[in-house]
């Protein structure tokens, strides 16, 4: 059943004083609104995922390709194995890494230096269906992180990473200014890994 498809027509923009339309207000969220609004929502926004054996200079590229800080590391099934983030790459834990194997940090892979799975942590769907912004501002304070990872059960003791909180993206839908991110290079060598990397 293969459709045509007319193109739509355009408009010329020529003698127009255009401006850039603004976020409605009427649907900017407050603390007080449902959780599920300010929830990146894997069903309808792809992942930005990576593989394990990806160099951390061409993890912090996909990061600035994708405009994002985070990112769900999979295995060749797509199965998530962890998640790395900015302070992964341009934090300490290269640093130490690649001293403890006797090997230069940009010789590391993702696999080297990520959260694995068994050590990360994400709300349940069915607690975010529940909560209010507030409630995800005080988890994502509480773990002294940036994002906060979203669980769906499923059948046969699967899970599903359906959704991402970022508290960049919830400081801009409030309309407040970026907070300041806590998984920055902190110290000298921080700031070496993230040069050498």
């Amino acid at each position: 059943m293969n459709r045509e498809f007319d193109p739509l027509p355009q408009a010329r923009l020529a003698g127009l004083h255009c401006e850039v339309a603004r976020t409605d207000n009427n649907r900017r969220v407050s603390r007080n609104s449902p959780a599920i609004e300010v929830m990146t929502d894997l069903t309808r926004i792809p992942a930005a995922t990576i593989a394990a054996e990806t160099s951390l200079a061409d993890a912090n590229r996909a990061m600035i390709l994708r405009g994002v800080r985070l990112l769900l590391v999979t295995d060749s099934r797509h199965q998530v194995m962890g998640v790395i983030s900015v302070a992964d790459l341009l934090g300490e834990g290269p640093v130490r890494t690649a001293q403890e194997r006797g090997v230069r940090v940009g010789e590391l892979t993702v696999h080297s230096v990520m959260t694995p799975l068994e050590r990360t942590e994400a709300v349940e769907l069915g607690e975010v269906m529940r909560a209010d912004v507030g409630h995800v501002l005080a988890t994502l304070k509480r773990s002294g992180r940036q994002h906060a990872l979203v669980l769906e059960r499923c059948e046969g003791g699967r899970g599903l990473i359906r959704g991402i909180f970022s508290a960049s993206q919830i400081a801009r839908q409030l309309g407040e200014p970026q907070p300041v991110s806590t998984e920055i290079a902190r110290n000298f060598a921080e700031i070496e890994a993230a040069i050498s990397a």
